[in-house]
C-alpha cells in the first residue's frame, strides 16, 4: 500500500492509472509519468497540459535534485498533480511543498519510523519560509 502525505495527513494513494517512465512517455495518451534525477524536462515542452500526474523520483534523502525538478516544472507552467517519491523524510516535507509538490509518497518503513504526527508537524509549510519573508 502506498502512503501519501498531504497537508491534512497520511492517506491512501487514489491514483488508479499507470505511471510511465519519462523515457517511455512518447504516446500522447500517457496521463502520468515518472521523472528520474537528471532527465531532460525539455521533452515535456508543449505536453504539460496533457499530463495529470508527474511523479518525481528521489534517489536518496540527501539528493535535492528532485526539488529543483519540481521548481522547474512549475516554472514551465505545469499545473497538474506533482508527487515526490523515494527516500524523503518528514523534515523535508515543508521544502517539498515550497518547491511545488502537492504530495509526498512515504515509504512504509519511513512511516513506521516517522509516524504521521511528525509529518503533520511540518504541514504548515508556509510558516517559517525564510525566502518568502525576504521577498516581502
Amino acid at each position: 500500500m502506498t502512503i501519501l502525505m498531504r497537508d491534512e495527513g497520511f492517506g491512501a494513494d487514489d491514483w488508479t492509472g499507470t505511471v510511465v517512465p519519462l523515457t517511455d512517455a512518447d504516446d500522447a495518451r500517457v496521463r502520468a509519468i515518472e521523472i528520474a534525477p537528471g532527465e531532460d524536462l525539455g521533452t515535456l515542452t508543449g505536453r504539460l497540459g496533457e499530463i495529470a500526474l508527474i511523479r518525481v523520483r528521489f534517489s536518496a534523502f540527501n539528493d535535492g535534485r528532485g526539488f529543483t525538478v519540481a521548481r522547474r516544472l512549475r516554472a514551465m507552467g505545469y499545473a497538474g498533480r506533482l508527487r515526490a517519491a523515494g527516500p524523503i523524510l518528514a523534515d523535508q516535507y515543508a521544502m517539498a511543498r515550497r518547491a511545488g509538490f502537492d504530495e509526498v509518497e512515504v515509504d512504509q518503513k519511513i512511516a513506521a519510523r516517522q509516524p504521521e504526527a511528525q509529518w503533520l508537524a511540518r504541514a504548515d509549510w508556509r510558516a517559517g519560509d525564510h525566502q518568502a519573508r525576504l521577498r516581502g
